[in-house]
């Protein structure tokens, strides 16, 4: 089901747990200044601002957003000038703080990149409604405020195809940060991609309980290691997962963007979100007085999500299979979360041919056959 510019109800919204943690006070980059946005028509120059919650060098989630800025800067040259706060934590009073300096600085478009930073963002969005306010992967909006998140089961999907032929015991594991519903939709989209190639493989998860913790992420990943898993993969932030992969000799998926270098030789591929297809068009529309308050969900069809570069050890052959699937993903002819699909105690949760609507999926809280692990309480 193709999801281009999906507007999606409040009801509907209110259960994306999708979220990025970090922790620190945030320090704004070196650009700043700029002049209250226009709402009643266009500007020649656009001033916007990002706020991380983690390192913009964490080798993840804020790299990614980051990434995403550059690309406004290429895109738009002198047209834009750009700022960025890192290391933003999601505690309310911090996360106010930080956005509302940027807000008193006259930023005409504010971009908040964490679930954490939602009721944050509301607040200081109500108090200068001549700005632009987008939060991402939260559910709330206003007249100023905007969110904004994407598909990412269709990418997980498609590198557990790419992970399943580098496995050669049948076992995967996977360092997890919450038990929330979209850790859990991924975690599970992931391995029903690797048991469309081989049915017969299993997964460990171990959390961290966090989404940027590399010590925590790296002990996680030797006791998946020691359990003998072979391929490991993550939905935390930094490459730990990865750095522990490659002397022992396994193999790495990583996630959020492309961290090959931190282990080149263990690296398979990663599901990735490309920021910039979003930041450009809404930079865009504030330039030309066009922009209006929505929620965003994308998906592959849009480009906001996909997959890194392949590592060099992936075959041709498993490259063919993982364009094939998200071809036909892409052309709706193929749903990551159709039916049979059971959850660990064998029982059927989505029936044959059934693809559960959205809310449901935006709310999963089991696991699929073949994982191993509890699902602890969130």
């Amino acid at each position: 089901m193709s999801k281009r510019w999906l507007k999606l109800s409040s009801a509907l919204m209110a259960v994306l747990l999708a979220a990025a943690c970090g922790t620190g006070g945030g320090e704004e980059s070196a650009d700043g200044g700029g002049s209250s946005g226009d709402q009643g028509g266009g500007q020649d120059v656009v001033k916007a601002a990002w706020v991380y919650p983690s390192p913009r060098n964490d080798g993840g989630w804020s790299t990614a957003h980051d990434l995403g800025r550059e690309a406004v800067e290429k895109e738009f040259g002198d047209k834009v000038e750009t700022t960025f706060i890192e290391s933003v934590s999601e505690e309310p009073a911090a996360a106010t703080r930080a956005i509302e300096g940027l807000a008193r600085k006259g930023y005409d478009i504010i971009f908040t990149a964490s679930f954490g930073f939602m009721d944050p963002t509301l607040e200081v969005a109500k108090k200068y409604p001549d700005i632009y306010f987008e939060h991402c992967s939260g559910f709330k909006t206003a007249e100023n405020m905007s969110n904004y998140f994407g598909a990412m089961e269709e990418a997980k999907y498609l590198s557990g195809i790419a992970a399943a032929d580098h496995t050669k015991n049948g076992l995967m594991g996977k360092v997890v940060s919450f038990p929330i519903p979209e850790i859990v939709r991924l975690t599970n989209a992931f391995l029903l991609g690797a048991q469309s190639v081989n049915p017969e493989i299993r997964m460990k998860v171990l959390f961290t309980n966090s989404f940027f913790d590399p010590p925590a992420e790296k002990s996680a990943a030797e006791s998946l290691i020691d359990a003998g898993a072979d391929v490991l993969t993550q939905d935390v932030d930094s490459p730990a997962t990865g750095q522990v992969a490659q002397p022992a000799g396994a193999k790495w998926v990583g996630y959020n963007s492309d961290a090959s270098k931190f282990a080149p030789k263990a690296w398979i591929t990663a599901p990735i979100w490309n920021w910039e297809v979003y930041y450009v068009d809404r930079i865009q529309a504030v330039m030309d007085g066009t922009w209006e308050s929505q929620s965003y969900y994308g998906d592959l069809s849009d480009g906001i999500v996909g997959l890194a570069p392949f590592g060099k050890s992936v075959a041709q052959s498993t490259i063919d299979k993982v364009e094939k699937a998200e071809q036909q993903i892409i052309n709706d002819e193929l749903e990551v979360f159709e039916g049979p699909i059971r959850n660990q105690a064998g029982e059927v949760v989505v029936p044959e041919g059934e693809v559960p609507p959205l809310e449901d999926l935006l709310s999963m809280d089991y696991f699929v056959e073949g994982m191993e692990g509890k699902l602890p309480a969130s």
